[in-house]
Formats: C-alpha cells, sequence, structure tokens
C-alpha cells in the first residue's frame, strides 16, 4: 500500500465518524422537540400526575400532623372554655354558700330552740298537776291555751316530739336512764317516758329520756 492509498483509507475514516457524531446530535434535537411538541393531552395527563402526587404530598402532611386549625377559633374555644369553667365554679360556690347559711341557721335555731323545750316541760308538768275539780277554772284554761298555742308554733317550726313510749329501744332517739321490770312492755321497748324528746328538721334537738324495760 503506497502513501496516497493510506490518505485517502484515512479521509474515509474521518468522514465516517464525523457522520455519526453529526446522526447523534440530529437524534438529540429530535428528542426536544418532541418534548416541546407533545399534544395537550400529553402535558394535562403530565400535569395531573403532578398534581396527584403534591396531593398525596398534602394528605401525608394532614395525616402526621392533623388538620391545621384557625388560630381565631382556637383563642375563641380557649375563651368558651374559660367561661363554662368559671360559670361552673361560681354556681359550686353559691350551692356551697346557701348549704352553709342553712346549716348556721338551723345550728341556731336549734340553739334557741332547746332553750325553750324546758318551758314546754313546765306548762305539761303544772297542767298535769292541776286537780280534776280545778282543770275548768279560767286560770287552768287559759294556761291551757299558751301551751298548745307553744306548740302549734313549734309545729309550724317543724319541731316534733319523738315517739317513745312502746317503741322499741333506739338510742339515736332515745336516752335509757334505767332500766324497769314490766308486765305490759317486752325486754327491750320504752316502758316509762321521763322526759319527751324532739326533732327538729327531722335532726334530733333533744334525746327523749326513758325507761327501758327488762
Amino acid at each position: 500500500m503506497d502513501l496516497s492509498q493510506e490518505k485517502e483509507i484515512k479521509k474515509e475514516q474521518q468522514e465516517v465518524e464525523e457522520a455519526l457524531k453529526e446522526n447523534e446530535t440530529v437524534n438529540e434535537e429530535n428528542s426536544e422537540t418532541e418534548d416541546s411538541v407533545a399534544s395537550p393531552e400529553e402535558k394535562d395527563d403530565s400535569k395531573a400526575c403532578e398534581k396527584a402526587s403534591d396531593e398525596s404530598k398534602e394528605e401525608g402532611k394532614k395525616s402526621l400532623f392533623g388538620k391545621k386549625k384557625n388560630p381565631l377559633q382556637d383563642k375563641l374555644d380557649d375563651m368558651a372554655d374559660k367561661y363554662k369553667r368559671q360559670l361552673a365554679e361560681f354556681e359550686n360556690f353559691r350551692n356551697r354558700t346557701e348549704k352553709e347559711k342553712t346549716q348556721m341557721f338551723d345550728a341556731g335555731a336549734s340553739n334557741v330552740l332547746t332553750k325553750i323545750l324546758p318551758v314546754v316541760d313546765n306548762f305539761e308538768r303544772g297542767l298535769a298537776a292541776v286537780p280534776d275539780d280545778k282543770k275548768d277554772d279560767s286560770l287552768v284554761q287559759g294556761f291551757d291555751m299558751i301551751y298548745k298555742q307553744l306548740l302549734k308554733t313549734l309545729e309550724d317550726m317543724d319541731v316534733k316530739p319523738i315517739e317513745a313510749l312502746g317503741k322499741e329501744f333506739d338510742p339515736n332517739f332515745h336516752n335509757a336512764v334505767m332500766q324497769v321490770e314490766s308486765d305490759e312492755y317486752e325486754e327491750g321497748i320504752v316502758a316509762q317516758e321521763l322526759q319527751k324528746g324532739y326533732t327538729y328538721h327531722d335532726t334530733v334537738i333533744r334525746h327523749s329520756m326513758v325507761a327501758v324495760a327488762k
């Protein structure tokens, strides 16, 4: 092979390489052109895919961190909760105050009533000591009317006598001071009432003083 033929061969190889490079460049340009001239449907599909991907990410964020609240609504809910708490506290305070006031009134009334009861006892003893031939006297009748008026006043105040005679002994209502033999009552039954007991609003203010059959 002479020198001229070798040069021709190298020239042909060079031309082939240049042709291959030019072909690759054309292919790249065609690919970019296809992307730029894609159909509207293809573009919409691409956007839809991107939107779905964004929505999926947003849902993921919501599931992880929860729904974002309105700061104004949070403040309103907090104020409403504080108002309800204060209202409940005020209602409890009012009920407690009313209860304490009632208890103080009942304690004061009970103290006064226990001082009046001996007066009732004296009326009963005095009327019981009046002879039968003197019961129609105007003075005795007057004392009897005052006694009944006093009992009516106590009854209106919800002061009631405790039933004792013939009842089973109950330490909640009766104060046993002795035991007696009795043919009329069984053992453990109140045979005598020595002093009458009373309740005020169903609370004992004075126990009945009794003798219990043995």
